[in-house]
């Protein structure tokens, strides 16, 4: 026997009710992504040109330089990826209205299989999808989420989704500039990048379990310890860079 959604009647077995996230929902991916990019790729950076041999001035030049141009490539990423996935859904909802209207058998029938998939069966089934397909929004609308996944309060601003993903970028780039600000010594500076980035991505990682409800402790974990690897064969390979062209 299937499991059933009806609700508790009784108030004192209810646990309290948690909303769902809202208008941010749809830029999670470019908020941890920013963020998480910012805090790995610089402090890759750091890593690798203090393997390299570069003082703590010319570290702090190519650091700024590489937060700067990695926040205009995410944003114009972001804006573009976001910008033609939108695009593309516009076609296909559009081609959707052109067969709803000259193939309206053949969608109806398709409509017919979806809403059999989710489990309506006999009469219920065919009610629903005569009703459905009585009316041409309704159908489109149906359409639009059975087919191809597109909710419209789910859909992606390219303006928002550049927003936040170069704006991120460029804060989770902080931890591995700012020492290389106050410190001379490169390898100080690298210890410094190393716990401020290290603390920043592990709270990130735990950060995201708001969204996806996992355990705080693994997500942060593992998003510092692939962090960590990716720091040691970056300082590894600047370092054998620097050895052999000095």
């Amino acid at each position: 026997m299937g499991s059933s959604l009806v609700g508790v009647t009784d108030d004192a077995e209810k646990p309290p009710y948690e909303p769902h996230l809202g208008e941010t929902r749809p830029y999670w991916r470019d908020i941890i992504l920013g963020v998480n990019d910012g805090l790995v790729s610089e402090f890759l950076l750091v890593a690798g040109v203090v393997g390299g041999g570069l003082t703590a001035d010319q570290v702090l030049l190519t650091v700024v330089a590489g937060g700067i141009a990695g926040a205009i490539s995410m944003a114009t990423g972001e804006w573009l990826a976001t910008k033609s996935q939108e695009e593309v859904l516009d076609r296909e909802v559009a081609l959707e209205r052109d067969h709803i209207k000259w193939y309206r058998d053949e969608e109806t029938e398709q409509l017919h299989g979806m809403l059999a998939g989710l489990g309506l069966k006999g009469d219920i089934l065919d009610a629903a999808t005569e009703q459905i397909a009585a009316d041409d929004e309704s159908l489109i609308e149906s359409m639009k989420v059975l087919e191809f996944g597109v909710v419209d309060d789910d859909r992606r601003s390219p303006w928002m989704a550049a927003i936040y993903s170069g704006l991120l970028f460029i804060a989770g780039s902080l931890p591995s500039v700012l020492p290389f600000v106050f410190v001379e010594d490169v390898f100080v500076g690298l210890w410094w990048a190393a716990g401020l980035a290290g603390l920043a991505l592990f709270g990130v990682g735990a950060a995201k379990t708001v969204a996806t409800g996992t355990n705080p402790w693994v997500a942060g974990g593992e998003n510092l310890a692939v962090s960590f690897l990716g720091g040691i064969l970056s300082f590894g390979v600047g370092r054998l860079f620097g050895v052999n062209v000095g």
